[in-house]
This record gives C-alpha cells, sequence and structure tokens, in this order.
C-alpha cells in the first residue's frame, strides 16, 4: 500500500481506503517486519494510521463507481482469504471495470479480480494479460500449502495471460487496457505510477 499511495499522494489524488467490514483493516506483523529497511512503509507505518485503521465499509460504494477513476487492491495474502471470496467485492470491481473505470492490484492483490464475473457474464480476467505474486515466489515464501489457492495458477484458469518477471521477485507491471497488475513488492512503486498515468491520460 505504502508505495503507490505515495504516488497518489504526489499526483494530489483524493484516496478513499474501503475494507468489506470497515474500521480497522488488521496489518499483517510479516510485513512490517519485512519492509522494515524500506523509507517508504516506515514513514506509511508511521504517519498513516487513519488510512487502515478508519477503512469505510465497502458497500457504501456499490453503485458509484462514476464518482471515481479507480479501484486499487493493495497486495499482502489478505485479499487472498476475504476479497477473493467477498460478494460486495467482485461487484464493486465487476461495475468499476464495466464502465471503463481503472482496475488495478499488486502481489496478492489480484486474488480480488479471480472471482469477478463482468456484467456480460465474461470474467474480468478473460485474455487479458495480468500478472500477480507467482508460484515460485509463494514457494520461496514456503506458504504455496497456506494459501487458499496458488494465484498464479487461479489467474490462469480464469483465462487470464499470466506472465511475470525472469527471476522471482523482479519487478514487474503488466497494463492491459484499464487492468493494472504488479507481480509482487518490487513492482508497487511501479502500479502506482501506472495508475497515476492512467488516470491522467483517460
Amino acid at each position: 500500500m505504502a508505495h503507490p499511495y505515495d504516488e497518489f499522494k504526489s499526483a494530489n489524488f483524493d484516496v478513499i481506503v474501503a475494507s468489506p467490514a470497515g474500521g480497522v483493516a488488521p496489518l499483517d506483523p510479516g510485513s512490517i517486519e519485512m519492509f522494515k529497511e524500506d523509507a517508504s512503509s516506515v514513514a506509511f507505518l508511521k504517519n498513516n494510521k487513519p488510512v487502515w485503521e478508519q477503512t469505510d465499509k465497502l458497500s457504501n460504494y456499490l453503485g458509484r463507481a462514476d464518482e471515481f477513476d479507480a479501484v486499487f487492491v493493495p497486495g499482502g495474502h489478505g485479499p487472498m482469504f476475504d476479497l477473493a471470496v467477498d460478494e460486495t467485492s467482485r461487484k464493486v470491481i465487476a461495475e468499476f471495470a464495466s464502465k471503463g473505470k481503472v482496475v488495478a492490484a499488486v502481489c496478492h492483490g489480484p486474488g480480488a479480480f479471480v472471482n469477478v464475473t463482468l456484467p456480460n457474464g465474461e470474467r474480468l480476467l478473460k485474455g487479458k494479460e495480468v500478472t500477480g505474486f507467482s508460484n515460485a515466489e509463494e514457494d520461496i515464501m514456503g506458504l504455496s500449502q497456506v494459501v487458499p489457492f496458488l494465484l498464479e495458477d487461479k489467474m490462469k484458469q480464469e483465462g487470464g495471460k499470466f506472465v511475470k518477471a525472469a527471476e522471482p521477485w523482479g519487478e514487474k507491471v503488466v497494463v492491459d487496457g484499464k487492468i493494472i497488475t504488479g507481480q509482487n513488492p518490487a513492482s508497487a512503486k511501479g502500479v502506482g505510477e501506472a495508475i497515476v498515468k492512467a488516470v491522467k491520460t483517460a
């Protein structure tokens, strides 16, 4: 969340953060530890507590895609467990996509896209070039047997044309029309930049 948030604020975007239940969105302690040497992440953690502690309820945004330019799903393993199966999340994403808005995610965030069906009955990812946390990266993390599904496999099953960096942890940002995806934490800043560019050139 930190690097894209920096890009959004630099572009003077208004950012609203929502979650299925609203209120405090839990932070993964492992993420805090992993990025304790990353200046952007440390500053975000120190200075932006209301961003994740005072989230709005996602259902408040159903039917309101026309009021916004983009929807962005950050990473962390969380989206694999909740947004991937959350009906409201799927409806919001489908609405944004069907109205030609930017729909973006990074790392495990594309887990929120895998069960999204558009109004025409097509899957959101069908025929789209996309990326997300790879099977190899999940293996390295030792979590392939813990996650509810492997994101790379699932995105392929949904009809997505999955691409990835030459090596695990390499930066990879993919833009296919208004769908923007990033592979891993190294791709977060690039995803933020791509979202800003897509919104400004819309």
